[in-house]
């Protein structure tokens, strides 16, 4: 069977759901309008430019809630989906999706952002799994800290070479397709079968065209 993993923020989606998290807690009225979206737009730039301090960013993108319990963050989570996430979601990514699908293809969505936010976002697209970046949890609350290995540049290829280890070669990275738009995502572009940049940063849109890698938009009709 192939297997077709897909990034989420800017690749799916018309926007970036971390960055997106940050507004949506400054309309709530959770986070303090100037200086949350000044460190917000700032750790957004940073990731843009391939400098992420994904741990401290972790932290900051889950600071104004850590006191709240897991019930009432899926509450918040269902209104954040609604209001800002379902928004950014491409048509032609869910048709990008349901092809591979239909292909018999298995269906992973690997991303940076952590697994609170991303989770229920991947159910949209109706994926067999999602692989982001795990959480650490004392009593029922998120630390802030992260759990493991970061699924973000190096580390989004060790987590699916440690995942494939348990598919009984079921799949392999030699049959696999990955779509990303950012040049965090060298790595495991480099490492599959058919890397496909979508709607590509300017560093990986020149590497993409270095390499003749496929160079798709799903947001031009």
């Amino acid at each position: 069977m192939g297997l077709a993993v897909f990034d989420l923020d800017n690749t799916l989606l018309a926007g970036d759901s971390d960055h997106a998290w940050g507004e949506f807690l400054i309309l709530k009225g959770l986070a303090d309008e100037a200086s949350h979206r000044t460190k917000n737009d700032w750790f957004y730039n940073e990731y843009q430019a391939g400098r992420l301090d994904i741990n401290q960013y972790v932290k900051f993108t889950l600071s104004p809630v850590l006191h709240k319990p897991l019930d009432q963050l899926k509450l918040l989570h269902q209104e954040f989906l609604q209001t800002c996430v379902r928004p950014m979601i491409l048509p032609k990514a869910r048709r990008l999706v349901s092809a591979h699908k239909n292909n018999g293809d298995y269906c992973l969505i690997m991303s940076a952002t952590n697994i609170f936010i991303t989770q229920p976002i991947s159910e949209v697209f109706d994926v067999d799994e999602i692989m982001a970046t795990d959480l650490v949890m004392e009593n029922g609350y998120y630390t802030g800290e992260i759990d493991g290995i970061p699924c973000f540049q190096e580390g989004k290829l060790v987590r699916l070479n440690n995942w494939l280890e348990l598919q009984n070669e079921r799949y392999s990275l030699s049959n696999c397709s990955f779509y990303s738009d950012s040049q965090n995502d060298i790595p495991l572009l480099e490492a599959v079968s058919n890397p496909v940049a979508v709607d590509p940063d300017a560093e990986l849109k020149k590497i993409a065209e270095s390499n003749r890698w496929k160079v798709i938009s799903l947001r031009q009709a």
